[in-house]
């Protein structure tokens, strides 16, 4: 927990894009029903929270453990519903969500925990819910973020607990990311 706060801290987060990002976007442009309740987990600075409060979307939560990435998302949006803000390890939430936006958090944890990550998801999404957004087609490694994986691995992993409607290279990935990002979206079973 800690390593994450100071990297916020001390703004050492390279990943962060400064926005939503644009398969993301895409994908949130074409929802139409403004009440889904919608979970951003280990969001960091939270662009697609942002993106989608800005849309309209009233049920938008946010969970991270690193305080200064909530604080950040606060001081940018003073509007965002306090109470939709989490600051806590994801595997504690309880809720159920109808959408879950999968954004580096699952290249953040350790390989070790990618069981644990289906099985939550998978617990805390309503009926047919749906686990939507990237994750890295980059060679695995187990010294540190971000781990990767391919689609093969992916597969095999979320499979028993979920439909998978589409898993396929992001086309609308920023330059450094091209080929290097899945877009999946994947539905509760």
């Amino acid at each position: 927990m800690q390593y994450w706060q100071n990297r916020y801290l001390e703004n050492s987060t390279a990943w962060d894009l400064g926005e939503v990002s644009p398969p993301l976007k895409a994908y949130i442009d074409q929802l139409t029903n403004k009440e889904l309740k919608i979970l951003v987990p280990g969001a960091g600075n939270a662009y697609e929270a942002e993106y989608l409060h800005k849309q309209g979307f009233k049920r938008v939560f946010v969970v991270d453990w690193a305080e200064q990435a909530i604080l950040n998302l606060q001081e940018r949006i003073v509007d965002f519903p306090e109470r939709h803000l989490y600051v806590m390890d994801f595997f504690e939430i309880e809720e159920k969500f109808d959408i879950i936006i999968e954004q580096t958090f699952f290249c953040a944890l350790k390989p070790s925990l990618r069981k644990n990550y289906v099985d939550k998801m998978h617990d805390i999404l309503s009926e047919k819910g749906k686990l939507a957004g990237l994750l890295f087609q980059i060679p695995l490694n187990t010294e540190h973020p971000p781990f990767g994986g391919d689609k093969q691995e992916y597969l095999e992993l979320f499979q028993e607990k979920f439909h998978i409607k589409t898993m396929e290279t992001a086309h609308n990935s920023i330059g450094p990311r091209k080929e290097n990002e899945l877009f999946v979206i994947l539905e509760a079973k």
